[in-house]
């Protein structure tokens, strides 16, 4: 037993605060695996906004600073929007101005994290696999277009007909999330990108890095990684790629 005199209090080094989609299963598990010690992650949820420029960002804005006075309660220190179809769905200047102005800590959001990442990763042609859409995997790849990343191939999950929409996301097992990455990974990628929140992929991040040989990220590992170094922790973290590991 440890000397109750000299432990500290979780979440001494930093306490994240986390704003996640109603539907989302993944993201709070995934975190608290890859957390190192001292760091802890608080939740709240909201629905996702899939064209808040429809009101002028009206009913997004007024959403975000009831979970962000919720998350200032509980005293969070760094502030984290994890939801990737919903944070390219506002301006990145705006929702990070929103995300610090009402919490007063450092805050990220997702597609401005996996932009980042794939920059640190020196990354500019890309595959992409997620559980979405046609239209929405394309609106992510003219959406990393605009920010210089090419995707040169990409695929979303063949759920069945009677999908029930982000649910469904968090119910494909590891091994389905690895070989539908690996399929869509190509010689000229430079990486591979596992979009979505709500899919379960930090966990195979890097069986499939070690098998490709290039670096392989996802929502909630860019996020996360983001999130910690907002905060100013550096710990390099083994087991989810070289994203987490050596930047």
């Amino acid at each position: 037993m440890p000397d109750t005199q000299e432990t500290k209090p979780l979440g001494w080094r930093a306490r994240i605060g986390v704003i996640i989609p109603t539907v989302n299963t993944v993201t709070e598990p995934e975190f608290h695996a890859m957390a190192p010690d001292g760091v802890t992650s608080h939740f709240t949820r909201m629905p996702i906004h899939f064209h808040p420029e429809e009101d002028g960002f009206k009913e997004l804005m007024d959403d975000l600073e009831i979970r962000l006075e919720e998350l200032k309660t509980c005293g969070s220190t760094i502030v984290a929007y994890n939801c990737t179809v919903g944070s390219m769905a506002c301006p990145a200047d705006m929702l990070k101005a929103k995300l610090e102005g009402v919490s007063g800590a450092p805050a990220v959001a997702t597609a401005a994290s996996v932009i980042k990442a794939l920059e640190v990763l020196g990354a500019r042609r890309i595959s992409m696999a997620t559980p979405y859409p046609q239209a929405t995997n394309e609106h992510e790849k003219e959406y990393l277009a605009a920010a210089g990343i090419e995707v040169i191939a990409m695929a979303g999950y063949p759920f069945p007909d009677d999908d029930l929409g982000g649910q469904n996301f968090a119910t494909v097992p590891p091994g389905e999330v690895l070989a539908h990455a690996r399929a869509v990974d190509r010689p000229e990628s430079q990486a591979v990108f596992i979009s979505c929140a709500n899919f379960g992929s930090a966990g195979i991040a890097q069986e499939l890095e070690d098998e490709i040989g290039k670096p392989v990220i996802t929502s909630n590992i860019a996020n996360f990684w983001a999130a910690l170094r907002a905060g100013g922790i550096d710990d390099r973290i083994e087991g989810f790629g070289s994203l987490l590991a050596k930047h």
